[in-house]
C-alpha cells in the first residue's frame, strides 16, 4: 500500500512539471535553440571556439553554450558523433586524416582539404567548411641569431651544419611512421647531429636557454614570438597540411541554416600569423581566449555590419 502512495506521488510529480514547463533535474534535455560548441583544451582552440561563439550570438537569435577542455580530437569528433556537441571549431585536415578517417597522410593542401569534405559528409553526416586561413603546421625553428648567422630560410638551408646541431623534438616523433624522423631524413636527405626526444611544451625554452639548436615547433605558437624564435620553410613539403575549418553536424546545419552564413564570413580570414598573434596575447600576455576573440572581431570589424562579411583581412 505505502509503495502505491509513493509511485501516485511520483506521477503527480511528473504531471506538475510538465505542465509548468518546469525540467526535473537530471532529466533536462537539450535547451531549445542553443548550440552546443566543443573548443579542446589548448588555447587556440579556445581562442577560435569563442570568436564563433561571438559571431553566432551576434549575427543570429540563436544562444550558445561553450564546452572547453574536450581532451583532444578523437573526444572531440565523438561528442561530435554522439550529438552532444553541435560545432567543433577547430578540426585539423592532417589530425583527421590519419585519425577519425584512419586514411594515410595526404601531403597536398587542396587535396586534404577535398578528402575531409567529402569523407566526413558521406560517414558522418558533417560539414567540413572551408578552412580559416591559418594552418598549425609542424616546422623546424631555431634562433634567430642561428637563422642569420647562417642564413637559415628553408629546412633544406640546414643541411650543411646539421651534423653540429642538437634536435629537440616531440618524443613520439622520433619513431613515427611516415612524417617521423626516418621519412624526414629520407626527404631531406641529412641527419641532425645529435637527437633529443621532449615534451612539446619544452621545446621552446630549451631553444631560447640554447641547450638546443633546432626544434619541432608548432607554426601558431605564441611562444615563437616571445623568444623571437624563427621557423623555417618546409621547401620539400614533408609534414602533411594541418589546415583549420570548423565541423558541423547537418542536421544542426538544416535546423539553423544561418550559421552556414556566419561561418562562411570566416572562411580564409584568419592567417597563422594572426592566430600566432592572438596565441601570443594568450598565453604569453595572459589574456582570456574570450578576449583575445573578441578584439580580434572589433579589430578587424565583424560586428559592425551584421550579416554582411569584413573586408579581406592583410
Amino acid at each position: 500500500m505505502l509503495k502505491h502512495k509513493w509511485k501516485l506521488l511520483f506521477t503527480l510529480i511528473i504531471a506538475v512539471a510538465l505542465l509548468s514547463g518546469c525540467a526535473l533535474p537530471g532529466l533536462s534535455g537539450p535547451k531549445e535553440d542553443t548550440i552546443t560548441i566543443g573548443a579542446q583544451n589548448t588555447t587556440e582552440s579556445m581562442i577560435v571556439s569563442s570568436i564563433v561563439q561571438q559571431m553566432i550570438e551576434h549575427d543570429t537569435k540563436l544562444k550558445t553554450e561553450l564546452i572547453n577542455n574536450l581532451g583532444s580530437s578523437t573526444v572531440s569528433h565523438n561528442a561530435m558523433i554522439s550529438g552532444e556537441v553541435d560545432i567543433t571549431p577547430t578540426r585539423y585536415t592532417g589530425t583527421d586524416l590519419t585519425g577519425a578517417l584512419g586514411m594515410e597522410p595526404v601531403k597536398n593542401p587542396k587535396k586534404a582539404l577535398k578528402i575531409v569534405q567529402q569523407q566526413f559528409a558521406k560517414r558522418f553526416d558533417q560539414t567540413w567548411f572551408p578552412s580559416y586561413g591559418f594552418a598549425n603546421s609542424y616546422a623546424f625553428t631555431v634562433r634567430k641569431d642561428l637563422a642569420d648567422k647562417n642564413h637559415l630560410k628553408t629546412v633544406s638551408d640546414l643541411k650543411n651544419i646539421a651534423p653540429q646541431l642538437k634536435l629537440g623534438v616531440d618524443s613520439s616523433w622520433l619513431k613515427r611512421k611516415g612524417d617521423g624522423y626516418d621519412g624526414f631524413v629520407k626527404t631531406y636527405g641529412f641527419h641532425f647531429g645529435h637527437t633529443y626526444p621532449m615534451q612539446i611544451g619544452l621545446v621552446y625554452q630549451a631553444l631560447k636557454n640554447k641547450k638546443m639548436d633546432v626544434v619541432l615547433a608548432y607554426t601558431t605558437d605564441g611562444r615563437i614570438k616571445a623568444f623571437n624564435l624563427v621557423t623555417l620553410k618546409d621547401n620539400k613539403r614533408f609534414f602533411p597540411p594541418y589546415d583549420c575549418s570548423p565541423v558541423v553536424r547537418n542536421d544542426v546545419l538544416k535546423k539553423h541554416p544561418e550559421i552556414r552564413t556566419v561561418l562562411t564570413k570566416l572562411a580564409g580570414k584568419i592567417s597563422t600569423k594572426q592566430m600566432l598573434e592572438m596565441n601570443y596575447e594568450a598565453d604569453v600576455k595572459l589574456k582570456e581566449p574570450s578576449v583575445v576573440a573578441k578584439e580580434f572581431l572589433e579589430k578587424h570589424h565583424y560586428f559592425d555590419n551584421k550579416g554582411n562579411p569584413p573586408a579581406e583581412n592583410k
